[in-house]
């Protein structure tokens, strides 16, 4: 997830088109902070619902997890959408180590998390929060849940990382 976000950028930014935000959901707001440390272009981050240490939120997926350890990959719904987990993403899940990832940022990072959400709590926003430096910003996600699958939740999370993007686009 981390080197598909890399490579992702790099080929965005050699096709002329510079990536100078990354906005990432859950498992991928943690990839997207370890991902902008190789990316240049890149001058903020967007995390909404991000595991802190993403390892301790595998136990939320166990029977998924075995799957993919035994098969290489599985399929699940999220949000009533089919999508595969590969081999490769558990283990770079399982690398991660975010906290010296966040403390060693150097961009501006936005944490947005609902103190309403089942899958990953809260408290992973506060220490991402807590670890980042400056420039740092947090949103709470009132009503929230996980998928931000309610009316309106996730085009107001766009909204709101797009007003908080401005300076830095």
């Amino acid at each position: 997830k981390v080197a598909d976000t890399v490579r992702a950028v790099e080929f965005m930014n050699d096709s002329g088109r510079e990536v100078r935000l990354l906005v990432g959901h859950s498992f991928g707001g943690s990839a997207v902070i370890a991902a902008a440390h190789h990316c240049p272009s890149v001058e903020a981050v967007a995390s909404i619902g991000a595991p802190f240490e993403p390892a301790h939120v595998e136990h939320n997926y166990d029977a998924l997890v075995h799957r993919i350890e035994e098969d290489g990959e599985a399929t699940f719904l999220a949000g009533g959408k089919a999508l595969t987990l590969k081999r490769h993403f558990i283990e770079d899940v399982r690398a991660a180590d975010l906290r010296e990832r966040i403390r060693t940022l150097h961009r501006a990072l936005l944490v947005m998390h609902s103190p309403t959400d089942n899958t990953v709590g809260i408290e992973n926003a506060s220490d991402i929060f807590r670890t980042a430096r400056h420039p740092r910003s947090f949103v709470s996600l009132e009503g929230a849940d996980h998928l931000l699958t309610g009316k309106n939740q996730a085009a107001r999370a766009a909204r709101i990382i797009s007003a908080w993007a401005d300076p830095y686009l």
